[in-house]
């Protein structure tokens, strides 16, 4: 499997994957890392690990759905099967979508469907939930709607702030992301409606549904 991520920041999530690959614990290869902003702090990640990366600004394009058509351009051209969004911070367009159904991952920082969109750990913590945690799930048209791969729970202690929160959830993160891209890799998943199913995994065990197997 041939795969592509997509990242604005600091792109911890990007290296959690690339190193599965250069680890050989995901089968295919990782031809890409594409960055909407020229400062993003993965480009130095993908120099470090000799990973291929490219800057397309969204401003020299008119419109989202021209600057995502590009996107598309790009990937297509690189034959890639399957887009990882870590820490990407613009909302894909139905064209990029269509380009790509059910291709196209996410992880965000909650338990979906709580706490979707921005500022995840804030609304967790302000809401006083007990337990939060993070979720991998292929998107779809809305916005952290799409159907859930896997998620990590994780307590939320009386004391914790967003920041400590944030901190103790990104582990996990960069545990399940690679392992969902792994399960796609080796053709375990199948989509039943809003379901997905990863084929002989193990969904009776906690802290994480389905269980880790390699991370």
């Amino acid at each position: 499997m041939r795969v592509a991520v997509l990242a604005s920041g600091r792109g911890s999530n990007f290296e959690a994957i690339a190193r599965a690959f250069l680890e050989r614990k995901i089968k295919g290869e990782l031809v890409a890392l594409i960055v909407n902003k020229r400062n993003a702090q993965a480009i130095s990640r993908a120099e470090k690990l000799g990973v291929n990366w490219l800057f397309v600004d969204p401003f020299s394009f008119p419109s989202r759905e021209d600057y995502d058509r590009r996107l598309v351009e790009i990937l297509k051209h690189l034959k890639v099967d399957l887009v990882c969004l870590a820490g990407y911070k613009l909302i894909v367009s139905e064209i990029f979508i269509d380009a790509f159904p059910n291709r196209v991952l996410n992880v965000h920082p909650s338990l979906l469907p709580s706490f979707p969109g921005l500022k995840p750990h804030w609304q967790a913590v302000t809401y006083g939930v007990k337990i939060s945690g993070a979720t991998v799930h292929i998107v779809d048209k809305g916005v952290d709607t799409g159907p859930i791969v896997v998620q990590a729970a994780v307590p939320v202690f009386p004391d914790d702030t967003p920041e400590s929160l944030s901190e103790k959830i990104l582990k996990w993160e960069h545990r399940i992301y690679p392992q969902a891209v792994k399960w796609f890799a080796d053709g375990r998943v199948k989509l039943e409606g809003r379901k997905v199913l990863v084929e002989g995994a193990d969904y009776s065990r906690l802290p994480v549904v389905p269980a880790l197997e390699d991370f």
